[in-house]
């Protein structure tokens, strides 16, 4: 137990209190040790549910705790980057959640921090066995030439509450989800888009992109595009398409914690999926692999592939295709 990385969580967020909690407590390498929220009581409750050791009434009573290692920040997508400065200049290393800034300019911040902690962006995903099984596949040349990329991620939330509703900070479909469809092209077409192209339709009470649809240039031929929204029927699903073979993602992001999960490969030779192959991932929890990733970055076992630098571009990718709605044409990325 010594020598495990000892977690502190900024806040009693639901993605931390359903999702990342109990990945840390399954992980191999980390231990869920304290929890703060805005009022002692409500930190107490949940560290008494959870099994969490301390309870704290501020964010800045935790970050001052010498025993904690690292800072899981799930606070609002506006508090990403203030509680992620506090909690590096504190001494913690940082996993924020997605998307780890407002804009990239707010995410180049994060490049003064001091370099002997490391912050990284909460994509759990490329922890998930079934997408590096997936690029994997791709890198094989089963699919031949991965040419084309279609992503679909929707959810129904009309609750003006919400914090997913609410412009000023953050809400919306493009950063609260499209970052995932996003990152698909950057992670299996193992590139950079040079240039992208979006629609977005507003909410007209709220603000927020509640549907956008992009189509981003990978070069060479190579196309990611996809829709998002945050008011249609609850779906997800991603296709990879190459030249010789399709490989579907069947629940590409919020695939069950500790439960198989389905990659299908089909090379078309008959209609209505009929010659499509499925490949079993074994149960995992992504969250608790994403730990362990971080975790061993930490204690200098394995490198950190995915830092500052890489959600810096994640944010300049998003921005763009904000830039490119406002404008109505095609904005080209940085080289």
């Amino acid at each position: 137990m010594a020598d495990k990385i000892r977690w502190g969580i900024v806040s009693t967020a639901k993605i931390g209190v359903e999702k990342v909690i109990p990945g840390i407590q399954r992980s191999q390498t980390g231990i869920a040790a304290a929890i703060a929220s805005r009022t002692l009581d409500k930190a107490q409750e949940t560290a008494k549910a959870l099994g969490i050791e301390k309870a704290y009434g501020s964010y800045q009573d935790l970050l001052a705790d010498p025993d904690i290692d690292a800072i899981y920040n799930p606070l609002p997508n506006h508090m990403h980057v203030p509680v992620t400065i506090q909690a590096v200049n504190a001494g913690k290393h940082v996993l924020c959640e997605k998307p780890i800034a407002l804009n990239a300019d707010e995410a180049q911040q994060l490049l003064e921090l001091p370099k002997d902690k490391l912050v990284a962006e909460g994509f759990m995903v490329r922890a998930h066995p079934q997408w590096i099984r997936a690029r994997e596949i791709v890198r094989s040349g089963a699919l031949g030439e991965l040419k084309a990329i279609q992503a679909f991620f929707s959810y129904f939330n009309a609750d003006p509450g919400n914090i997913r509703n609410n412009a000023e900070i953050g809400g919306g479909a493009l950063l609260d989800i499209g970052c995932y469809t996003m990152l698909a092209g950057r992670y299996f077409f193992d590139a950079e888009p040079t240039r992208v192209v979006s629609l977005i339709d507003r909410d007209p009470e709220f603000g927020t992109d509640r549907m956008t649809s992009a189509l981003l240039d990978f070069g060479q031929n190579r196309h990611l595009n996809f829709v998002v929204s945050t008011q249609l029927t609850p779906y997800q699903r991603f296709q990879l398409v190459g030249t010789k073979k399709r490989l579907e993602i069947v629940i590409p992001v919020n695939a069950p914690q500790g439960e198989p999960v389905e990659l299908r490969l089909d090379d078309g030779s008959a209609s209505g999926d009929r010659s499509s192959v499925s490949e079993t991932i074994a149960a995992s929890d992504q969250y608790a692999e994403l730990v362990d990733v971080f975790d061993r970055a930490i204690t200098g076992e394995t490198p950190l592939t995915f830092g500052i630098d890489d959600a810096i571009q994640n944010m300049k990718i998003l921005d763009a295709l904000f830039a490119s709605a406002d404008r109505g044409s095609w904005v080209d990325l940085e080289r």
